[in-house]
């Protein structure tokens, strides 16, 4: 759920790229989620309130809750929250979390997510890094847009063949690491 989040505050913030990145390293008992995207970005004074959750760029409700949760999900578990940005270049978010701490929750659904994300905002080029241990699988929408040629990616054939390509990738490097 937080990766959703950060990333859907990317497209409010304009973003026409969004590349997310989990990176597990067992030697090193660590994750790190990245989510990096050239949107407007934010200001010095924005930068040094975002975490605070009475400070929003929603019209909707006068709280932003997603970062504040996420910084204490990492804090909560030995890690951090590190920000940045500047206008007009974008903002990279990285969270880090000690990987077998007991509050730590589960990875959860990333190649629905993906999904959700790919299939809800097409316009949006998608880019993500999964890695455990040094094995790696990247998913880049943008071949598969070319190659679709204004089919929509809800299509059910075309959902079911990204679904079981971000399954597949994920599941792969989990089995090779674990080898």
């Amino acid at each position: 759920m937080h990766i959703l989040d950060i990333a859907e505050n990317s497209i409010a913030a304009g973003a026409q790229s969004v590349h997310i990145t989990v990176e597990e390293s067992v030697p090193d008992n660590r994750v790190r989620i990245v989510v990096q995207d050239d949107g407007e970005g934010m200001d010095e004074e924005t930068l040094a309130h975002i975490t605070d959750p009475f400070v929003t760029s929603r019209s909707t409700r006068a709280v932003g809750l997603g970062i504040p949760f996420l910084q204490a999900a990492a804090e909560e578990c030995n890690g951090g929250l590190r920000i940045t940005s500047a206008p007009g270049k974008g903002t990279r978010l990285e969270a880090g979390f000690e990987r077998n701490h007991i509050d730590r929750m589960p990875m959860g659904d990333l190649a629905g997510t993906m999904l959700t994300l790919v299939t809800g905002f097409p316009e949006t080029h998608w880019v993500f890094h999964y890695q455990i241990n040094g094995e790696a699988f990247t998913f880049d929408d943008e071949p598969i847009k070319e190659v679709l040629k204004g089919v929509p990616l809800v299509e059910p054939t075309v959902l079911r063949f990204i679904r079981e390509m971000l399954q597949d990738g994920i599941e792969s490097v989990q089995r090779a690491s674990a080898e």
